[in-house]
């Protein structure tokens, strides 16, 4: 077996965070990761140009300028090139007929999953839809969760190889997962219908790696807003995640929240694994 150490970013505009000290490829440096997978890089292609050597960049655009979008940076030496690459497109056959498979076909166009497949594992990195305000897009949110949970099940299924997939999926599942449940309950991002849907993906056979190795740890959060002082008083929410296939759950060796690393919203959350 090899150990292998992944971290995933919402960057919240990557653009912003180029812009800011300490700088993006330091940042990059510090986490010293075999993968480092982005959301929200709200860009097009040929926007940014990123010195990152010894890496393998793989990166999904949103049709729609400046929203949404996803990166994924891969160490060559320690996996070497991808077997083979796949975005949010792939999650149409999994999305069934009608409505459901419209709405998916429309978050699709987002940018929101880069896949690569590895020798030993697949690699999934997502930036799950946002319910938004009032949950104006759950009906979206609910058809994109069956069909990722889907696409993700059938990764396993058509390469027998375990699936690793991080990123915003934009909900914190249990109470223990934000600083004021009772106050945001049925709010977007803590409604029942969106924690429902993770729960259906751990019942699917994955496994919340964090909470694996940190099960009662309290405090522990990924994003918080940018009013009321919300980071400064640490009242954030875990929306962050990387879970693993359940086969491969107790190979998992460190599971990691990085609220040291400032520039976004959110902070980068880190595995480290034996495959």
């Amino acid at each position: 077996m090899e150990t292998y150490s992944f971290a995933s970013w919402n960057v919240n505009g990557l653009r912003a965070v180029l812009k800011k000290e300490p700088s993006f490829e330091e940042i990059a440096r510090e986490l010293d990761a075999d993968i480092l997978a982005l959301q929200e890089t709200k860009l097009q292609d040929g926007q940014v140009s990123l010195e990152l050597p010894g890496y393998t960049q793989v990166w999904s655009y949103a049709e729609r300028k400046g929203y949404s979008g996803t990166a994924v940076f891969a160490r060559t030496e320690a996996l070497g090139e991808p077997l083979s690459v796949r975005h949010a497109d792939s999650l149409l056959p999994f999305a069934g007929e009608g409505d459901a498979a419209q709405l998916v076909a429309e978050a699709a166009t987002e940018g929101r999953v880069c896949a690569l497949e590895f020798e030993r594992f697949w690699f999934v990195d997502v930036y799950t839809p946002n319910a938004k305000e009032g949950l104006a897009r759950i009906e979206c949110r609910m058809a994109w969760d069956d069909a990722y949970r889907a696409f993700l099940k059938g990764l396993e299924d058509e390469t027998g190889k375990p699936v690793i997939t991080c990123g915003d999926f934009n909900v914190a599942h249990e109470e223990i997962d934000l600083k004021n449940p009772k106050s945001n309950r049925g709010n977007a991002g803590f409604s029942d219908e969106e924690r429902g849907k993770f729960s259906e993906l751990v019942a699917a056979g994955f496994t919340d790696t964090f909470r694996l190795l940190h099960p009662d740890e309290t405090g522990a959060y990924s994003w918080w807003s940018y009013r009321f002082n919300a980071r400064k008083n640490n009242a954030g929410w875990r929306i962050d995640y990387f879970l693993v296939s359940d086969s491969i759950a107790g190979q998992v060796r460190e599971a990691d929240i990085r609220s040291d690393i400032f520039g976004s919203d959110h902070c980068p959350v880190t595995l480290t694994i034996e495959l």
